[in-house]
């Protein structure tokens, strides 16, 4: 019954391995290719010509480098959104699972709630509020509503809760420390492995966002990798000749779009795993 049990495992790992790593495979092999041969050739595996250093030339290089543009501007906003996602995050977990005050049970409810809520479903009154106050096509129009984590604020509440024990905050109130002295200097460092979560979670959800830069932008300078490869998308498929190639740039750009985020996650995995694991077992 073991063994049975171990050999459905090992066919179910099988299938998650396959079914995360094969469109990865598959862009890489698409972007190996011309667009002529992604059409003409078997698309899970090279054709005679490899075409990738090309087509990344061709990507980097087409209308003025303004590829290069979009992926400064996605790193900008996904750093800038992950680090001040995770510190606020940081902030109020750290205060809903270690102060008692009136209205936490239900204010921490709220938050629940609230992550129920589809972002998309908050992208045009978000529009709306920010079109009155001049923000529209704008950074700000970005970074700001990604600095609104409810899931990563909820992560950060359950990781202090057992992460930061009651004795050591009080042993430094008994030192005379602030109640900022004490997040800053002892808090902080504590919950690092589940800020580095929260920044990870923040950074992948702002890189990949495309709805709110598609509304909120119409300077193509401004623009994220994700608009930006939409846009040249819709060239390819509405013309002929030089914007017909474009396509073999979408597919190029879309891989190195993702080396950033895969760099990200080896670099910060201990972290990322340490967070995880020690937010979600009672110490």
């Amino acid at each position: 019954m073991t063994e049975r049990r171990s050999k459905l495992l090992m066919i179910g790992m099988i299938a998650l391995f396959v079914y995360f790593l094969l469109p990865l495979f598959w862009l890489f092999v698409a972007s190996t290719k011309t667009t002529g041969d992604l059409f003409s050739s078997f698309g899970l595996w090279f054709s005679k010509d490899f075409s990738l250093l090309s087509n990344i030339r061709q990507t980097v290089t087409y209308d003025g480098g303004v590829y290069a543009r979009w992926m400064l501007n996605t790193v900008f906003y996904s750093v800038v959104s992950a680090g001040g996602a995770a510190f606020l995050c940081a902030l109020g977990g750290y205060g809903f699972a270690k102060y008692r005050f009136r209205g936490n049970g239900a204010m921490f409810a709220l938050v629940l709630g609230s992550i129920m809520v589809p972002t998309t479903a908050l992208a045009i009154p978000t529009y709306l509020l920010f079109s009155k106050v001049g923000l529209v096509n704008s950074p700000w129009a970005i970074i700001l509503p990604s600095l609104v984590s409810p899931f990563g604020l909820y992560l950060m509440r359950i990781y202090a809760q057992d992460a930061i024990p009651d004795g050591i905050i009080e042993a430094a109130r008994i030192d005379g420390a602030s109640e900022f002295r004490i997040f800053f200097q002892v808090a902080l460092r504590m919950l690092s492995p589940g800020l580095v979560t929260v920044l990870l979670f923040t950074l992948v959800a702002t890189w990949n966002n495309y709805f709110l830069p598609l509304i909120m932008l119409n300077n193509p300078k401004l623009y994220p990798v994700t608009v930006g490869l939409a846009a040249w998308s819709s060239q390819s498929a509405g013309g002929g000749g030089s914007t017909g190639a474009l396509l073999s740039s979408v597919v190029t750009g879309s891989l190195l779009s993702v080396i950033p985020l895969i760099t990200a996650f080896l670099l910060l995995q201990r972290y990322w795993q340490s967070g995880l694991s020690t937010g979600g077992v009672k110490g």
